[in-house]
């Protein structure tokens, strides 16, 4: 697995889009800071970050949706480790501090629609609601991943496979 790298760090009050900030804390809860309009579906310790690939933002934009980094609602943007590699349970190191462990796919949510008609079955199917990377559209919709060790992140931070 390569090593890759934070494009932007996002924060949102609640919902699509979240914004793009210089840097972030992140504690055993998410970024400090961020909030979810729906916390009895997002956050929590297992899902205290979501990370999506910059690449399958860009794979969606080149279908139509109108996206940047943050629209999905993503706190990390990556650049550079294939989303087909992400797997649940893999634990990743970001910056010098940080330590992060995937937890599991996100599910899109209906305020997804807000970018267009169909981009739920573009980013999510079957086979990644059971868990089988052999789905093309693996990884597009983000994973979400508990804080093993808290720190500070920022945009250029490196992000490489820690075990």
């Amino acid at each position: 697995m390569s090593q890759g790298q934070i494009v932007q760090v996002n924060l949102s009050t609640g919902g699509v889009p979240k914004r793009a900030v210089p840097q972030a804390q992140v504690t055993s809860l998410g970024l400090e800071g961020d909030s979810h309009k729906h916390p009895e579906i997002h956050g929590g310790p297992r899902q205290a970050v979501l990370l999506i690939a910059a690449e399958a933002i860009e794979e969606l934009s080149a279908l139509g949706f109108p996206l940047t980094a943050g629209s999905l609602g993503e706190n990390i943007t990556t650049r550079g480790i294939d989303r087909r590699e992400w797997r649940v349970g893999q634990r990743w190191r970001i910056g010098a501090e940080v330590v992060i462990e995937l937890t599991k796919p996100r599910a899109p949510c209906q305020t997804l629609g807000a970018y267009g008609r169909g981009i739920q079955a573009a980013v999510y199917d079957a086979l990644v609601r059971d868990g089988d990377p052999a789905s093309p559209k693996w990884g597009m919709s983000g994973f979400y991943a508990s804080v093993i060790q808290p720190g500070a992140i920022r945009p250029g931070d490196a992000i490489v496979f820690a075990s």
